[in-house]
């Protein structure tokens, strides 16, 4: 056999033996065996946590009321006082009566009641009564908070107020429920606020009938006092049945006058 036959023949033994691809191209290599080890799990970097900043703590209640706290008229006649005002149900009414007996009170405002109502606390001025600021939102805890938040909470109600009635006086500030701080008197002083608070607490906020409200309000008064009423914060149509029988009969036995 030729040379060159010999050499096709021996080609062609070796591409059997090794398998060929297409013309022109090398054999391609064998797919490697799958493993049998799982694949890695990814591993997930823990979220940054966010912590809150602790609020501050509020300063114990204190056990008895502190000083320069206004509990006395100022003259021989009754201070008579509302809070939690104005209310379009109940505010209306109580200034009916008071201009039926021709007397003037007290509005112990609260800051968010005034931006809801300007028209309420625009007319109480109009019609010559005074104004108390009452806190923002009757936060009965603002005098355990720290002073700045104090400050910012009275001076917050005040621009509601005066928002609704630019020119007036706001003369007073009582601390809703009566729990006064010494640093809370100091910063309402500071701000040209007197600290309001009452001698006759009849309990109208519980909303007892009106004859008992009656009832506790001429058993407790004297010449000088401050009573507490409320024209807001629920239901006060017992207050209102009271105040018919009790600014008439206060003003014939004591005379009401503005606190001073």
């Amino acid at each position: 056999m030729r040379p060159r036959a010999l050499s096709a023949l021996a080609l062609g033994l070796v591409l059997l033996v090794t398998g060929c691809g297409e013309a022109g191209k090398s054999p391609e290599k064998a797919a490697a065996p799958a493993s049998a080890s799982p694949s890695p799990t990814p591993v997930t970097k823990p979220s940054p946590t966010h912590t809150t900043p602790a609020k501050p703590k509020l300063r114990p209640v204190p056990k008895k009321l502190p000083s320069g706290l206004h509990r006395a008229s100022g003259s021989n006649g009754v201070a008579l006082t509302f809070d939690d005002g104005p209310d379009p149900r109940y505010t209306p009414q109580i200034l009916a009566q008071l201009r039926a007996a021709r007397v003037k009170a007290t509005f112990c405002v609260v800051g968010q009641q005034a931006k809801r109502y300007p028209e309420l606390v625009a007319r109480i001025v109009r019609e010559g009564h005074q104004l108390c600021n009452h806190s923002w939102h009757h936060d009965v805890n603002l005098g355990r908070r720290p002073a700045a938040e104090i400050r910012a909470d009275l001076e917050r109600t005040n621009e509601a107020i005066h928002a609704a009635a630019p020119k007036a006086p706001i003369t007073w500030f009582r601390q809703p429920g009566g729990r006064w701080t010494a640093e809370e008197v100091t910063i309402a002083k500071q701000m040209g606020l007197r600290p309001l608070h009452w001698s006759v607490d009849p309990q109208d906020w519980d909303h007892p009938p009106a004859k008992t409200i009656i009832k506790r309000v001429k058993g407790a008064t004297r010449h000088g006092s401050v009573v507490l009423m409320h024209d807001a914060g629920g239901d006060r149509a017992q207050t209102m049945a009271a105040c018919r029988h009790l600014i008439p009969d206060l003003k014939r036995r004591f005379g009401i006058a503005l606190p001073r």
